[in-house]
């Protein structure tokens, strides 16, 4: 089963990430291969991730097996290089790749205004344009961990063809940003929905039984695939980690009445455990005058509380001031408890309180991040 995606040729419902299989050229080989197996053609790599292009680049030589219509392939520069930068590092993409043409070519990490307006004016337009004639690439996109606004702003710019969001079954925000993507025309990636969804490959005992009878990792995939998200993206280490995969590669279909009782039955228990704690993350509360990124936190402690995922909560609040650009630069310390949040939040919730909270139960010793 494949998807349309941009203007740029159908991929599968599910990508092969490849910031994983770093181990040798032989296991990309072999994750490749399962690859195939389960009915994935299109490729999702980075010069940021490491060795991963040329990895890909020498495994796809060596090995004998290629999806029917051969790779789809994605790469990705970061925003800010300047023009002839940008060149260099296209050019030396192609070659660790052994390939002529990109299929698509993405703005890694549109995560700042700035870099926005680096994509859309100067070098950076310039760049995209270059690759574009040159027939360097096929398509351009943009990935972001940005927030809801700036990537509006990014997908109706007109400079963009697809886009690769978080989308999430346990973080919905930007579920009616996918949904505009591709009411027009876009393409939308799901950026690890599993191990970023909440990893859910590893599920706590809690939210396994808030989920039944399906297990969460099928019921996160089955939600986004039901939403029209146009493929997911799952970072194998290992041919095991596509074995999901290969089982839901054509489940494109609209969810089922077991699937929307499982959906149902999510909600109610985290509902019902949050109780009147709960926040519905309608960022009313916001601008915080200390720059306190209040629903990102709050969503943070919705999970830890209401399915009990302290373990991944923990380690994304310890990357907060950790990761660049990449993650938030404050945590729920920052809050002066001024209150102006108070009287905007329509729920009346506690902010502060919940803030103080949220700090007490995640803050741990910091973890390293899987690339920098």
């Amino acid at each position: 089963m494949r998807r349309r995606f941009g203007d740029g040729r159908a991929i599968s419902l599910f990508t092969l990430g490849t910031m994983r299989a770093l181990g040798s050229i032989e296991q990309m080989e072999a994750v490749l291969k399962a690859a195939v197996s389960a009915g994935i053609n299109h490729l999702e790599t980075a010069p940021a991730y490491g060795p991963a292009e040329r990895f890909l680049g020498e495994a796809m030589k060596r090995s004998g097996t290629v999806p029917e219509g051969g790779w789809v392939i994605t790469s990705k520069l970061l925003p800010g290089l300047s023009f002839q930068e940008g060149q260099q590092q296209l050019e030396a993409m192609l070659r660790r790749l052994d390939r002529p043409q990109l299929d698509n070519l993405a703005v890694h990490g549109i995560n700042r205004p700035e870099h926005l307006e680096w994509a859309l004016q100067g070098d950076g337009n310039a760049l995209l344009d270059w690759a574009m004639d040159r027939g360097l690439a096929r398509q351009v996109g943009f990935s972001s961990h940005g927030d809801t606004r700036l990537i509006q702003a990014a997908l109706e710019s007109g400079r963009f063809r697809f886009c690769s969001l978080h989308l999430h079954l346990l973080d919905p925000t930007r579920i009616p940003l996918a949904r505009w993507a591709l009411d027009h025309g876009l393409g939308v990636m799901a950026i690890s929905p599993a191990d970023k969804g909440g990893r859910l490959q590893a599920p706590s005992p809690t939210l396994v039984d808030d989920c039944r009878p399906i297990p969460p990792l099928t019921l996160a995939y089955r939600f986004l695939l039901a939403a029209g998200v146009s493929t997911l993206t799952i970072g194998a280490e290992a041919a095991r980690d596509l074995e999901l995969a290969a089982t839901l590669a054509a489940a494109d279909g609209p969810l089922d009445s077991s699937e929307k009782a499982a959906l149902e039955r999510l909600q109610s228990q985290r509902l019902r455990r949050l109780g009147a704690d709960h926040c519905g993350q309608c960022r009313a509360c916001l601008p915080c005058p200390q720059q306190v990124p209040i629903p990102d936190l709050l969503r943070l402690r919705n999970l830890a509380v209401g399915h009990d995922l302290s373990g991944f909560c923990q380690e994304r609040y310890n990357l907060i001031a950790r990761a660049g650009h990449w993650w938030e630069s404050l945590d729920a310390s920052a809050c002066e408890r001024c209150g102006d949040c108070l009287p905007r939040c329509p729920h009346q919730l506690p902010i502060p309180d919940l803030l103080e909270d949220t700090h007490r139960r995640l803050k741990a010793s910091p973890r390293r991040r899987l690339w920098g």
